[in-house]
């Protein structure tokens, strides 16, 4: 390993800001505000391999996957796979397995990430803060003690302890076999 330099003999203006590197954040930042701006991302990441579109469970009428700006690791959505708005659009099959799905992605969560509690929601419509707001989604976020900090206060900054393709193995490996 190279030795370290001594920071006071580096470009730079001391500030009293400290700097959170995230790397992997990379890719959103390049692929702009809307990467899938043509199609429903929600449509779309059922024609990829799991892997690829952080899928962690398909079910017949509704699958799991990691949201791509989590607001905490393992922040997971439920989706059904017909495109529709709300909640209200949903069949009784639909309504099911969404809970159904739910469910299972609590009682995974928490063996997994050894959260102490969940945030459950569906925001319905742009008005409401849906950021896909043309496709139903349920937001599974898992909670813990610990988690509260300054920096979505006063940054708008979420410091992610895990990278999504990590939490998405984790999740999948933990899935039930029969759940898939």
């Amino acid at each position: 390993m190279a030795d370290l330099e001594d920071a006071a003999h580096l470009a730079g203006v001391p500030d009293e800001f400290q700097r959170l590197w995230t790397p992997h954040r990379m890719a959103y930042i390049q692929a702009g505000p809307e990467p899938l701006r043509e199609e429903c991302p929600f449509c779309e990441a059922p024609k990829f391999p799991d892997a690829e579109r952080l899928i962690v469970a398909r079910g017949e009428t509704a699958y799991v996957l990691l949201n791509l700006f989590p607001y905490n690791s393992g922040h997971l959505l439920v989706c059904p796979y017909r495109h529709i708005a709300t909640y209200d659009q949903a069949t009784p099959e639909e309504v099911a397995e969404i809970g159904a799905l739910t469910q299972t992605a609590m009682r995974v969560l928490s063996e997994v990430s050894h959260c102490d509690g969940f945030n459950l929601g569906m925001n319905q419509g742009a008005v409401a803060g849906a950021g896909v707001d043309a496709h139903l989604h349920q937001h599974v976020v898992p909670r813990w003690r610990s988690d509260a900090n300054f920096f979505p206060i006063i940054a708008k900054t979420k410091a992610l302890p895990q990278l999504l393709g990590e939490v998405r193995e984790a999740v999948s490996a933990a899935w039930p076999a029969s759940d898939r």
